[in-house]
C-alpha cells in the first residue's frame, strides 16, 4: 500500500477544494492514485448533493456578460448570501455565464455544456462545487439578446464582482449609429429597467391574463360607480392605457433618469446624439431569487432540533 503523505493530500486538496480529511481519506481508499482519488471526491460529492437538493436556494448571483452585439445573464442560486461572496463560487458563476449566449436561454443545453477549462459539464460541476462548499445550488435559468446592427447594453446592481450582482439587465438597441454613444445611452436604459421593472416592451406584448385582470378591475371599480356601460368601457380602457400600460411597459413608463420623458420620447432624443434612428427591441431584467418561495425559519426550533441531534449521536 502506498504512503499517503502530507504532500499529496495537500495537492489533491487545492486540486479539489475538498477537506483535508476527505483528501486523505480518498488517497487511502485509492492506494495514493490521485486522479482516482479526485474520482472518489467526485462520487462522494455527488451523494453530497443528492442530500442537499431539497434546501432552498434562493440567495446566490446573477451574471451578465455583454459582447457589444449579443449578451446573456444567469441565475445561480445558493443557500446564503455567504457563499454567494465566496470568489469560489464567484468564478463559477463567471464561468458559466460566459457560455450562457450560446444556448439561447436553454437551461438544459447550459447545464450540458462543458466548462470552461475541464471536461465536466457545467452540471457536474456544480455538483462538485455543492460537496466543496457544502450548500445546495442551482442553475435556475439563463437568457441572451443579440442584435445584427447595434448594442446590447447591459447593467448589473448591487455589483459583487465584475459581472455579477443581485439584479442583471440586458437592452437590446438596434441602430446603425455610432457605438459608444449608443452604449451608453442603452446602459441608462438598462439602469431604467433594474429600478422600474417593466413586464414588458409594449402593450402588445404583456401577458393576456394581466391584462384582462387589471380590465376586470377597473370595470368593477367603474361599474360601482353607476355609469352606463358604454362609458365605463371608455373610462377601463383609458385607465388601462394612462395606469397599468404606462407602468407595466417600458417604452410607455416615464424615463427614471429624466422624470419628465417617457423611455420611447427619451429614445427618440437619444438618436441626435448617436445619429442614426434606434429602436429598443427587448429586454431581460433577472433579479436574485425573484418566484422564489422562501422557507420561513423557526430559529428556537433549529436550535432545540440541533441539540437534541447531538444528544442522541
Amino acid at each position: 500500500m502506498s504512503t499517503i503523505t502530507a504532500a499529496m493530500v495537500k495537492d489533491l486538496r487545492e486540486k479539489t477544494g475538498a477537506g483535508m480529511m476527505d483528501c486523505k481519506t480518498a488517497l487511502t481508499e485509492t492506494n495514493g492514485d490521485m486522479d482516482a482519488a479526485i474520482e472518489w471526491l467526485r462520487k462522494k460529492g455527488l451523494s453530497k448533493a443528492a442530500k442537499k437538493s431539497d434546501r432552498i436556494a434562493a440567495q446566490g448571483l446573477i451574471g451578465v456578460i455583454s459582447t457589444v452585439k449579443s449578451g446573456a445573464v444567469v441565475e445561480v442560486n445558493s443557500e446564503t448570501d455567504f457563499v454567494a461572496r465566496n470568489p469560489q463560487f464567484q468564478e463559477m458563476v463567471q464561468k458559466i455565464a460566459s457560455l450562457a449566449a450560446a444556448v439561447n436561454g436553454d437551461v438544459a443545453k447550459l447545464l450540458a455544456a462543458t466548462y470552461p477549462g475541464t471536461s465536466n459539464t457545467v452540471e457536474t460541476t456544480v455538483k462538485d462545487a455543492i460537496a466543496t462548499i457544502g450548500e445546495n445550488m442551482g442553475v435556475r435559468r439563463t437568457g441572451a439578446l443579440s442584435v445584427k446592427d447595434g448594442v446590447v447594453a447591459d447593467y448589473v446592481h448591487n455589483k459583487a464582482a465584475d459581472g455579477l450582482g443581485k439584479i442583471g439587465v440586458l437592452v437590446a438597441l438596434e441602430s446603425a449609429g455610432d457605438t459608444d454613444t449608443l452604449m451608453a445611452f442603452g446602459r441608462q436604459v438598462a439602469m431604467h429597467v433594474a429600478a422600474a421593472k417593466p413586464l414588458s416592451l409594449t402593450s402588445a406584448d404583456l401577458d393576456p391574463a394581466a391584462v384582462e385582470k387589471e380590465r376586470a378591475f377597473y370595470t368593477e371599480q367603474a361599474l360601482a360607480s353607476g355609469k352606463p356601460k358604454d362609458i365605463v368601457d371608455k373610462m377601463v380602457e383609458g385607465r388601462l392605457k394612462k395606469e397599468f400600460f404606462q407602468q407595466a411597459c417600458l417604452l410607455s413608463q416615464v424615463f427614471v433618469l429624466d422624470g419628465k420623458a417617457s423611455v420611447e420620447e427619451a429614445t427618440k432624443a437619444a438618436e441626435k446624439d448617436v445619429g442614426a434612428p434606434i429602436k429598443i427591441t427587448g429586454f431581460l431584467r433577472y433579479e436574485l431569487g425573484e418566484g422564489i418561495e422562501k422557507k420561513e425559519e423557526d430559529f428556537a426550533a433549529e436550535v432545540a432540533k440541533t441539540v437534541a441531534a447531538s444528544k442522541g449521536g
